[in-house]
Parts: structure tokens; C-alpha cells; sequence
């Protein structure tokens, strides 16, 4: 949810670019390669991006979740929490 505001104005924000692709590639690739139910919603002014993912994980959907986790923790490690914050929820 929002933006990595790592770039400083008027120049393109390489750190907000990077975990929108790593979010909106897995969100893919969860309803095409792995024929997942989502129900998603994104607000690209704020940043918010929401996926609700109807039923049980199959494997192969795990397996893409943790990549994109894996992603976007190098990306905190790289950039710093200042700009990228990972917080897990058991739900």
C-alpha cells in the first residue's frame, strides 16, 4: 500500500517501478499460470493494491507467493525500510 517515494521529484521512481512489477507479475501469474480465483483491487494514484485469493493455495501458488516475497525482501534489504516495509499477517 503506497508509494516507495524513493525518487526524488520528477525523476522516475526505480523502487516503486520494481515491487509494482513483482506485485502485478504474481498477481498474474497466480490467475494464468496457476488458475487461482482472486478478486483484486488497486487504486494507482495512492499505490494500494489488494488481492484476496478465494480459496486454499495450490502449491504452485505458494511457491509464486514466496518468490515475490523473496523479491520484495531483497528489495527492503537494498533500498532500506524506509522505503519498503514487509509486515506478515497470519489471517
Amino acid at each position: 500500500m503506497g508509494h516507495a517515494e524513493y525518487a526524488k521529484p520528477g525523476k522516475p521512481d526505480i523502487l516503486c517501478a520494481s515491487i509494482s512489477v513483482l506485485v502485478i507479475n504474481t498477481i498474474n501469474s497466480l490467475e494464468e499460470l496457476a488458475g487461482e480465483t482472486l478478486q483484486v483491487d488497486s487504486d494507482e494514484e495512492t499505490g494500494f493494491i489488494r488481492c484476496v485469493i478465494e480459496s486454499s493455495l495450490q502449491e504452485k501458488s505458494v511457491f509464486l507467493m514466496d518468490s515475490m516475497v523473496f523479491g520484495l525482501q531483497q528489495l527492503s534489504k537494498t533500498y532500506g525500510e524506509k522505503y519498503l516495509t514487509l509486515k506478515f499477517e497470519e489471517v
